[in-house]
């Protein structure tokens, strides 16, 4: 037997993975890296590119040293 994904659940992810690459193209864009790349990964999945993205691009968890 196979389910159908009700219209609701289809918008919803639809809706969190443009959100997501949106946010990740304009992110990556004001920080002069690859934002085309970072777009486009972000209409693949959630969440991963943006965990990704935050730490390995961004660097969140970097200490500073000032």
């Amino acid at each position: 037997m196979s389910e159908e994904l009700s219209l609701s659940v289809i918008i919803l992810v639809v809706a969190i993975l443009l959100l997501q690459s949106i946010f990740l193209f304009l992110d990556a864009r004001k920080r002069n890296h690859n934002y085309w790349l970072w777009g486009i990964v972000g209409l693949i999945q959630a969440p991963m590119p943006t965990l990704f993205y935050l730490v390995f691009v961004r660097k969140i968890f970097q200490k500073n040293t000032d």
